[in-house]
């Protein structure tokens, strides 16, 4: 069998992950910042569903230059017969400013799709991306959720491209005789990202759908300790006098984590502990000791002769002064 060419998969992705090709009564709203990967995100779509995309270029406000990018993607956008919109966002960009801009252009993007009643949205994630990924958890010290890395669809966000390799990518743009922008950012050694990827250009290669099973069997076993949480959690985590019980505690380590994390979150839905917090609270309670995470404290009791673990509002500290 002939291998598919790289419009082919990307039809084959799309399709699948929003279960039938964009129309004109239902586009495929993409994300295009003017790089390589979103401008090959943005050829690809025009050739293959025409008529049914439209695309929005946000403009952080952090370079110069960015205004001047984001005309530009609406220069390439207008020949290519593709709506195309720019937004800002609302507030300037502070703090940790990767984390920050993300945050900004997801929003700017959901409201751009409710606004132009779109059912989708693109991203040009790829391949590379999903290594780098995976790879920054792992030094991080993330667990099993974490690996599951960057996901094919989340809410309307769809990523058709995660089975493509960048260079293959940068080919294509060059092929349509596109110029792609370059954001200094993604060379800025101050990003862990950034530094990382460098790292990588003098590895050998790696197989994408390698790589796509290995994040299935990591997302699918993922999903097993969800069902099982579930289950559990509803036979065993009970509410009482300002208070949640768990009352059966004889389960491995990642189970317990996860229904001492339900606990917390029954009495504080907004609690959202650091896993190496988390780590250290179950660790006490297995000492038989008390443990405080946030505004809650966890200690040992007994019910029925078993040891249980219950959680309830700490009180106030005492103030050594």
């Amino acid at each position: 069998m002939p291998e598919q060419s790289l419009l082919d998969r990307f039809r084959v992705a799309v399709e699948r992950l929003t279960a039938g090709p964009p129309t004109s009564d239902a586009r495929l709203g993409l994300a295009v910042s003017g790089g390589p990967d979103s401008l090959a995100l943005l050829a690809l779509a025009a050739e293959a569903y025409p008529g049914a995309v439209a695309a929005i270029t946000v403009d952080h406000g952090l370079r110069p230059e960015a205004a001047d990018e984001a005309a530009h993607v609406a220069d390439i956008c207008s020949r290519l017969g593709v709506p195309h919109t720019i937004r800002t966002p609302a507030r300037p960009i502070t703090g940790n400013l990767q984390s920050a801009a993300r945050e900004a252009r997801y929003a700017l993007l959901e409201e751009w799709s409710e606004r132009e009643k779109l059912p989708w949205i693109a991203t040009a994630h790829h391949a590379d991306d999903q290594l780098e990924t995976v790879l920054m958890r792992l030094l991080r010290g993330s667990g099993i959720d974490g690996l599951s890395a960057i996901r094919p669809i989340n809410g309307k966000i769809i990523r058709p491209l995660l089975g493509v390799r960048k260079a293959e990518l940068v080919s294509h743009v060059e092929s349509c005789g596109l110029k792609a922008v370059a954001d200094p950012s993604n060379e800025d050694n101050a990003f862990d990202r950034v530094r990382l990827r460098k790292a990588l250009t003098h590895f050998p290669g790696f197989d994408p759908d390698r790589l796509a099973r290995s994040l299935t069997a990591t997302q699918e076993a993922s999903q097993a300790l969800g069902w099982i949480v579930e289950r559990e959690a509803r036979k065993h985590v009970k509410d009482g006098n300002g208070s949640v019980t768990l009352g059966n505690i004889d389960y491995p380590p990642e189970l317990l984590r996860r229904l001492a994390l339900r606990c917390l979150t029954r009495l504080d839905p907004g609690i959202q502990p650091r896993g190496d917090a988390l780590q250290r609270m179950v660790a006490e309670l297995s000492r038989g000791k008390k443990a405080r995470i946030g505004s809650l404290q966890c200690e040992v009791v007994m019910q029925g002769g078993n040891p249980c673990w219950q959680f309830s509002p700490a009180p106030p500290r005492r103030n050594s002064n």
